[in-house]
């Protein structure tokens, strides 16, 4: 990661840490040169730094103890911070009101740029979602949209260029179940649709089809047989081109696309509602249309390692791929059936090699039963000549607390099922709190609540530990939660709004006197290291957590500090500062997370 040399020459934990780490080095430099000192926070209270002598202490033969004192002796004098050896240990705990000082002007005077930590922009491209075009979304998946938005919410705040893609799947087996359903199914057999929406109307077709195909093998035929004329009528350009049945129930290779559209068009308002927006849809149909494919599929039979079998071409992997299962059949990366079309994995890698062509980075965000495809792609993207491949953020899937939940046999909790319940619950909590409100205003608040609480719960946790889902914890109002962020941000709101807004110039922090005041400082200020981690790491759990902290802060701070109240003019207006602070940094960390930051609640 290239990061912004501003930020290292002005965020005071890294002027602090590097200069004690400068001061450490000092001293080794005369008693033990060759040792590189390491460096942590300590996981207890009471110090911000500590050096670990045990290393030291190996090389040199001697206690741990007497070697974190005698460092300490030696080190030159500091007034930003004070030393103490504890055992093993060099402790270093920084001057409570110079940092906190210095903390309060790096926010201010980057309170409009927090987050930005990159000198040079790099185009980053975050697939996400990508979900099979139909039905309506569901909870087990409902992870993959929330971590994609939230990913790319993230480095565009840390100042990279960032496109989120959805790549439609148009071509594959799903679909064209939908769409023998819907040219196949009388209406009026299937039950009437809980919304009056695209997807939700469609779903039943799909449904019902996969029924009457586990049922009778002939429309298995009929459908693989449509998927075949489909794709080459793709590829030849002929949209119009009938793919399956006679007179008025003929099927034309457009009305895949049309289908396709329909639930898209669905799918779409459930991510809206969910806060969830991307860049460009991509359909798998247009790297056919445009020759990419075939261009793919030359040059993997150029490879040495593709072989051939009863007409289909593979690459033979089994000599670079271990562990996992041994079955030889699952270590072949088929690229065209022996009717010579493209297969899914196919159509695939030359979004990919597109993709990577076009950005620096390109992120996957995909559910752990894709670990062994996504080994292979980036394997056939090395064969073909790719210096680079796609990194990919796996997580585990939502599950209900009786078990997995399946499109095909109906068992489900769709996404939009989820929402609604989620704002009527918030509703039902706003009104327990505020009489004062019009609908309207109820309807906003219960909205930004309702969805926060969903999000945060989603995003909370790892992405690789698995989440049963229980409206308990997704709708908790109290705690660790959404909910607590907010009120949080609506109440320094309030103070600000009530103070008179926030001071036009910055304010003298030489009153900083309290600790709750220092806390919140040290928690605010490490905002862009908690942003730096999130996006270098691919960690975006980690901004639930730091905001969390600083939602608990803020309100010791509410508690032990009168602000509205205090006399001295000086000093209420540095606490209506610290206000401001709080809520820039809880809002820019909240839109982070694809949350609104209500200003009243």
């Amino acid at each position: 990661m290239d990061i912004d040399p501003a930020m290292n020459q002005g965020h005071p934990g890294i002027l602090y840490s590097q200069a004690f780490r400068k001061a450490v080095l000092n001293v080794l430099s005369s008693l033990a040169p060759e040792i590189e000192p390491v460096i942590e926070v300590p996981r207890f209270e009471g110090a911000d730094l500590c050096l670990v002598c045990f290393p030291i202490a190996k090389v040199l033969r001697r206690p741990p103890k007497e070697i974190a004192s005698e460092i300490g002796t030696m080190m030159e004098d500091d007034p930003r911070w004070k030393l103490e050896a504890a055992g093993g240990y060099l402790n270093c705990s920084y001057d409570p009101v110079r940092y906190a000082t210095d903390c309060a002007h790096y926010l201010w005077s980057n309170l409009h740029d927090l987050g930005s930590i990159v000198d040079r922009p790099r185009k980053v491209i975050i697939e996400h979602t990508s979900a099979n075009p139909n039905g309506p979304f569901h909870v087990g998946r409902a992870r993959n949209p929330i971590i994609g938005d939230t990913l790319t919410r993230m480095f565009r705040a840390a100042g990279y260029e960032v496109g989120s893609q959805y790549w439609v799947n148009d071509m594959g087996k799903q679909v064209m179940i939908l769409v023998w359903g819907i040219h196949n199914i009388d209406p009026a057999l299937l039950p009437p649709p809980e919304r009056d929406k695209a997807d939700h109307r469609l779903v039943s077709f799909y449904q019902e089809a996969n029924r009457r195909m586990e049922a009778d093998p002939s429309v298995e035929l009929e459908i693989n047989s449509m998927l075949l004329h489909y794709e080459r009528a793709v590829q030849e350009g002929g949209r119009d081109r009938v793919i399956s049945g006679e007179g008025s129930a003929k099927v034309k290779a457009s009305d895949v696309r049309d289908a396709c559209e329909s639930v898209l068009e669905g799918m779409k308002g459930s991510l809206a509602d969910l806060n969830v927006f991307m860049d460009s849809f991509v359909y798998e149909s247009a790297v056919v249309e445009d020759g990419k494919v075939r261009t793919v599929i030359e040059g993997l039979k150029r490879s040495s390692l593709c072989r051939k079998e009863g007409g289909a071409y593979y690459l033979d992997l089994s000599g670079i791929l271990s562990g996992g299962d041994d079955d030889r059949f699952r270590k072949r990366f088929v690229f065209t059936r022996s009717d010579g079309t493209a297969l899914y994995t196919t159509r695939d890698l030359a979004y990919h090699l597109w993709k990577l062509n076009i950005a620096d980075v390109a992120i996957n965000v995909l559910g752990e039963d894709h670990r062994y495809q996504s080994r292979m792609l980036g394997l056939a993207l090395e064969e073909l000549g790719s210096e680079k491949v796609p990194e990919a953020l796996f997580y585990s899937f939502v599950s209900l607390p009786e078990g997995k939940m399946s499109t095909r046999r109906n068992k489900v909790v769709f996404l939009d099922d989820l929402l609604e319940e989620a704002i009527s619950r918030a509703r039902t909590e706003v009104l327990k709190r505020r009489s004062d409100l019009s609908g309207e205003e109820v309807d906003e608040i219960s909205r930004k609540v309702g969805v926060g609480a969903l999000r945060f719960n989603m995003i909370r946790v790892q992405p690789e530990k698995p989440i049963t889902f229980r409206w308990e914890d997704a709708l908790n109002f109290e705690g660790a939660s959404a909910p607590f962020i907010q009120y949080s941000h609506a109440r320094a709101c309030s103070i600000i709004r009530k103070g008179g807004g926030p001071p036009p110039d910055e304010p003298d922090w030489g009153s900083i006197v309290e600790a709750s005041e220092r806390e919140l400082l040290k928690r605010l200020v490490g905002y862009p290291l908690v942003l730096k981690e999130c996006v270098s790491g691919r960690r975006p759990h980690l901004m639930a957590g730091f905001l969390v902290d600083c939602a608990s802060s803020f309100n010791d701070f509410y508690r032990d500090c009168p602000v509205l109240l205090e006399g001295d003019a000086p000093r209420r207006r540095m606490r209506i500062g610290l206000c401001t602070l709080a809520r820039d940094v809880i809002s820019d960390g909240l839109h982070c997370l694809g949350i609104e930051a209500p200003q009243s609640m």
